[in-house]
């Protein structure tokens, strides 16, 4: 899983990162430990905007009640859903109506900017829905009421089986007396008219004290909805000591019944993990991150979630557990699924101490989300990336390594008791940050970031992987994309350092996440794409889209 424990001060405000204490006092890049992982600001903000100080932009920056802006109809192979102008989004997920296959809604971190006559950059960044009626042709930017929240981030989308659409993210304050940032709390609002209209964000939980400080940091937020009115929502508590040292990271939940207008008291699911070695003498393992929540169709819950399970390499797990449906309260699990291949040794190391691939800069980690077959109640599928056919050792450089991160399937038969042998969709280059979901067929498919388009193992494009027969995990692939994406270099926005002279202005961040649903009759994906130039304040490179495509 990602490492390093950093926090993020995002929004109005530059970038301030810092890795914190880890208990014992080590380097953070020797004693790696689950990373409270919410979508960082422009890393090097001040870098991005040359000349401009990026100051506050409230006054610039009011969030709206209404509607936006819209697209130009396409019915181009790939659509970007931005309309906003030159500014990034990233971090996407995408959720179809199941009564009405045109209404599809995409959440993403939306970033805007505005140069100040003085040359000041403002930034906000908001949560924002694109918003769709007829397919994907057309998307209509639809702003969150955020509720009084500056900023938010870690978009995540749902739909209930009757329509109401469920949007959660993290909504972050910035005060006088927190200058660094209050950590933030996990909202959620709620559309009854497939997203035209939202509702004013709901807090699920609070976060407590601030940046660096004691307190709570809840992260990684993910949201699945069933039946009519019913949701719930998965995120990690980090708990931070004195200066942000790290005091585990457990997995909460909180579900709703009344379409989102209230939320149960969050509860903790990870439970004691029994598949880890424990870290400084702590059998409990609660170190853990990135957790995603599916229903079953016989209307059990399950909820996925990376945890150390070995600390002196660091390296991660799949956990599953099975949750109450009225409560959100753990009743199965931990259930094993699969060892994951991402310890300190498996990965280059980017400039920020992150993992990252070959010739690269931008964070990765393991991340992949558990999907439910809508055939098949016991019938559950859990995916992730890691580097368990990569050449080993791995050189901490990147402009020395030769990665190649796969896509890992494993599924279960039985309500995720136990699973099958965790098996790769092989292909060369890197492949990462994958999403699954089940057609109504029964058959997966996987959408993910691919490097088997270019030799160079540079360029990526997105592909959809999906069974030839339900059950099988063998798949045929498709590219989705019609150009491909290069993160090595000559990145606009999220660029900092140039660490090797021959990649200048690398990406330092693609989001964390993309997304799929593939349960109508075909498969809507959106992710994070470079291939746009925009310019701004004088220096051009790749842009960061939104972009759509169905198959």
């Amino acid at each position: 899983m990602n490492r390093l424990k950093i926090v993020a001060l995002i929004g109005i405000v530059a970038l301030a990162a810092a890795a914190a204490a880890t208990s014992r006092g080590a380097r953070a890049e020797d004693n790696p430990l689950p990373t409270a992982t919410t979508h960082l600001a422009f890393d090097s903000f001040v870098a991005l905007v040359e000349g401009g100080d990026g100051a506050p932009g409230e006054a610039a920056f009011k969030n709206p009640s209404n509607p936006i802006c819209s697209t130009s109809t396409s019915t181009a192979a790939n659509v970007s859903t931005d309309c906003e102008g030159v500014a990034p989004h990233n971090e996407t997920s995408i959720a179809v109506n199941p009564t009405n296959p045109f209404n599809m809604i995409g959440g993403a971190n939306d970033y805007q900017l505005k140069l100040s006559a003085g040359g000041t950059v403002n930034e906000t960044v908001f949560s924002r829905a694109h918003v769709t009626f007829d397919g994907g042709a057309t998307w209509t930017t639809v702003p969150l009421d955020a509720n009084g929240y500056i900023a938010t981030g870690d978009p995540a989308v749902a739909f209930d089986a009757v329509g109401n659409a469920y949007y959660a993210t993290l909504g972050f304050g910035f005060g006088q007396a927190s200058p660094t940032g209050k950590n933030p709390d996990v909202i959620v609002a709620h559309s009854s008219d497939g997203g035209a209209t939202w509702s004013s964000a709901v807090v699920v939980a609070k976060g407590t004290g601030s940046f660096g400080s004691k307190g709570t940091f809840n992260d990684k937020e993910y949201i699945a909805a069933w039946g009519s009115g019913n949701a719930i929502v998965t995120y990690t508590k980090f708990r931070d000591g004195i200066r942000g040292s790290y005091g585990g990271s457990p997995i909460f939940a909180s579900v709703t019944h009344d379409g989102g207008a209230t939320w149960s008291a969050p509860v903790e699911i990870s439970g004691s993990a029994p598949f880890c070695v424990g870290f400084f003498g702590d059998t409990t393992c609660d170190q853990n991150q990135g957790s995603v929540p599916a229903v079953a169709a016989n209307g059990a819950i399950y909820v996925a979630f990376l945890s150390t399970r070995e600390t002196t390499t660091f390296t991660d797990q799949y956990l599953v557990v099975q949750v109450d449906p009225a409560t959100g309260q753990r009743v199965g699990g931990p259930f094993k699924v699969g060892d994951i291949a991402d310890g300190i040794a498996d990965y280059p190391i980017n400039e920020d101490g992150r993992q990252t691939y070959q010739d690269s800069q931008f964070r990765t980690w393991a991340l992949g989300n558990i999907a439910a077959d809508p055939t098949d109640g016991q019938h559950l599928a859990v995916v992730w990336s890691d580097m368990r056919n990569t050449v080993h050792p791995v050189p901490q450089d990147p402009y020395q390594a030769k990665t190649n991160s796969d896509v890992i399937v494993s599924q279960s038969a039985n309500g995720g008791r136990t699973w099958s042998a965790p098996a790769a969709i092989a292909a060369r280059g890197d492949q990462f940050m994958p999403w699954a979901s089940y057609g109504g067929d029964g058959r997966l498919r996987v959408g993910y970031f691919d490097r088997s388009y270019d030799p160079a193992n540079h360029k990526f494009g997105y592909t959809l992987a999906a069974e030839k027969r339900a059950g099988t995990l063998a798949f045929t692939t498709a590219q989705l994309t019609t150009a491909l994406s290069d993160p090595t270099r000559d990145d606009r926005w999220f660029s900092g350092r140039t660490p090797n002279a021959a990649f200048p202005h690398p990406t330092s961040f693609l989001g964390d996440y993309s997304g799929i649903d593939g349960a109508q009759g075909f498969t809507a994906a959106l992710w994070t794409d470079l291939r746009n130039t925009v310019c701004f304040t004088g220096r051009c490179g790749h842009g960061e889209d939104a972009m759509y495509a169905t198959r």
